[in-house]
């Protein structure tokens, strides 16, 4: 399980995350919704360690995020795919997938590599594996980010609004590939902007608003709301979305 508690990170002045209590199980799909500045991206950051909370807590598996001891357990259970790929330019797709299972978990390379090879293939992309990022598209650099994550076999997915930097067509490559992780019952947290697909794909909404966790449903909930007065923020924010 991730868990969040009272989990609080300002940026000067600013309070980005204010109090947010969260807590994912295995096999769920969870999305996180809510306009820019919510503070949807800063939770991922701080779900991987990338930022330091200044109140609270978030574990993995019992694994405390901000206890340098722990970060590296956690870390294994967990793998991010980045908004903007993260690829390295000097290696190859195959290369990018196979360094940190080589690194960190300590496989073979032949092993590292078959596994590799495989996911590569399972996204269209077996016949690349020797290309470098930079003679690859937007749609494939983010397919071999989405294997570089899975290489680590990991327990949780977060992803962070992987298909903003991408062209509708591509983004569609992308959420197919998630949408047959989730059907084979990986854990993810998803920050998004795809509406639709959130609530195709998701077994619950979370929606931030202003630094604030102010709804935690399921999904049907979630979007039974829209049109409605009982929770007029998500059917302010709904109605904005499909209007842009």
């Amino acid at each position: 399980m991730i868990r969040a508690r009272g989990v609080r990170k300002s940026f000067g002045s600013a309070a980005v995350l204010d109090g947010i209590d969260l807590d994912v199980h295995g096999s769920e799909v969870v999305s996180i919704l809510g306009s820019s500045g919510s503070g949807k991206s800063t939770l991922i950051r701080c779900m991987n360690g990338l930022e330091k909370l200044d109140a609270g807590s978030i574990t993995i598996d019992d694994f405390d995020v901000s206890l340098p001891k722990d970060l590296a357990e956690a870390r294994k259970r967990s793998a991010t795919v980045f908004q903007l790929f993260n690829l390295y330019p000097h290696m190859t797709a195959l290369q990018n997938v196979t360094l940190a299972p080589i690194q960190v978990l300590k496989r073979s390379r032949a092993e590292a590599e078959a596994t590799a090879r495989s996911l590569l293939d399972s996204v269209g992309l077996g016949a690349r594996a020797d290309a470098y990022p930079a003679q690859l598209s937007g749609g494939q650099r983010q397919r071999v980010g989405i294997c570089r994550a899975l290489a680590m076999n990991p327990r949780y997915l977060l992803l962070d609004e992987i298909t903003s930097a991408l062209d509708p067509e591509m983004t569609a490559e992308v959420l197919s590939i998630l949408a047959q992780l989730a059907k084979t019952g990986t854990t993810m947290v998803f920050v998004t902007h795809e509406i639709e697909f959130a609530r195709t794909i998701s077994s619950r909404i979370v929606f931030l608003d202003k630094g604030q966790l102010v709804v935690d449903l399921p999904t049907e909930e979630f979007f039974a709301a829209e049109g409605g007065m009982a929770r007029p923020r998500i059917s302010q924010f709904l109605s904005k979305m499909r209007k842009d």
